[in-house]
């Protein structure tokens, strides 16, 4: 269920005084729930993000389903949590809201009044609803952000000023509690609804993460999430699972058939051609977390690009499956693939 059309139309440029009369909410506050109206008003301004280390604005570049717009979620010291506006955005589909998106564009002539373009109406993205960044807060501290995901649902104005600018080189960013957080938040707000297939193999790819990096930890080992920023796009390739001691990115899946699998290798690949020439210094591994292990077809096909896997075994330990030989997982799977190194590339 979404809510009607304003009277305004996308592109127009109005200030509170004219938005909240017809949207509803009040206040100056970035994000403004308005019960009433069954809306929930979002506010950019590059400037505030600027301070914090972050920016609001389209991708460049279009996945398979349209466009997407990043807008960073409220809290300006310590970590961002899914509570008070934040829920507001990650709740908006269960409680039949609609999210309206405005961009700070100047002031009234002659007052200190603001002034904000309308860019139209948004949901979350069904598939990756939001990420969880690094960003300062603002006593200057590392902290997460949360990083949510828009998709337009009508008629939207899309600028060149309101694009985010493709990165001029491949940059990586180790965050040690990112990974842990989003999976927190992502059941969270997966128990606000009536769960799909897609939120139960979700749920499985979670919770699977969760107990992989648990054992991993707890063998001593350091599970970070990766980031990786990629040159000439604006897009992120992000790992909840990655082993910084001996180079190993884990890609976890909900279920081992046929279509998680193939996901989770094209990921990979896509991950090995950058982390090849950005880390030199140790072979890489690439993993595929399964909760069982993949029928013989599957392993082949990621034998054949020098893809491991790991997996959830019957005694709901892991282990490690390698060539034509199930290595037995008791302890930390400290030395996995050491025969099959990755190739580098470029």
């Amino acid at each position: 269920m979404t809510t009607p059309a304003p009277g305004f139309q996308p592109g127009d440029i109005l200030t509170r005084a004219e938005i909240h009369p017809v949207l509803g909410g009040s206040g100056f506050a970035g994000i403004c729930p308005a019960i009433e109206k069954r809306n929930v008003l979002l506010f950019s301004d590059s400037k505030t993000g600027e301070r914090y280390g972050y920016r609001d604005g389209w991708l460049a570049e279009d996945d398979d389903t349209g466009p997407i717009f990043t807008y960073t979620g409220v809290g300006k010291r310590g970590d961002q949590t899914p509570t008070g506006g934040n829920a507001s955005i990650l709740e908006h589909s269960q409680k039949g809201r609609t999210l309206h998106l405005f961009i700070a564009v100047g002031k009234v002539p002659g007052s200190d009044t603001r002034t904000h373009k309308y860019i139209g109406r948004f949901k979350l993205d069904q598939r990756r609803p939001f990420e969880i960044r690094e960003a300062k807060d603002e006593l200057g501290q590392d902290r997460n952000v949360i990083v949510f995901r828009l998709r337009p649902i009508s008629r939207y104005v899309r600028e060149t000023s309101d694009t985010l600018p493709p990165a001029s080189s491949s940059r990586l960013r180790f965050q040690r509690t990112a990974g842990r957080l989003a999976r927190a938040y992502r059941r969270q707000r997966r128990e606000l609804q009536q769960p799909t297939d897609a939120d139960q193999v979700g749920a499985a790819r979670d919770d699977l993460a969760d107990a992989f990096e648990r054992r991993e930890v707890s063998a001593g080992e350091d599970i970070v999430q990766l980031e990786l920023s990629m040159r000439d796009s604006t897009s992120q390739l992000v790992f909840d699972l990655y082993n910084q001691t001996n180079n190993t990115v884990y890609e976890p899946t909900g279920s081992a058939a046929s279509e998680s699998i193939t996901q989770a290798l094209a990921q990979l690949l896509h991950v090995r051609r950058y982390l090849s020439r950005l880390i030199r210094d140790q072979p890489l591994h690439l993993m595929v977390l399964t909760p069982t292990l993949p029928r013989e077809d599957l392993r082949d096909l990621l034998a054949e690009y020098g893809i491991g896997i790991v997996y959830r075994n019957d005694s709901g330990g892991f282990s490690e499956f390698e060539g034509n030989t199930t290595i037995s997982s008791s302890s930390s799977l400290g030395s996995r693939c050491v025969d099959c190194p990755v190739p580098a590339y470029g």
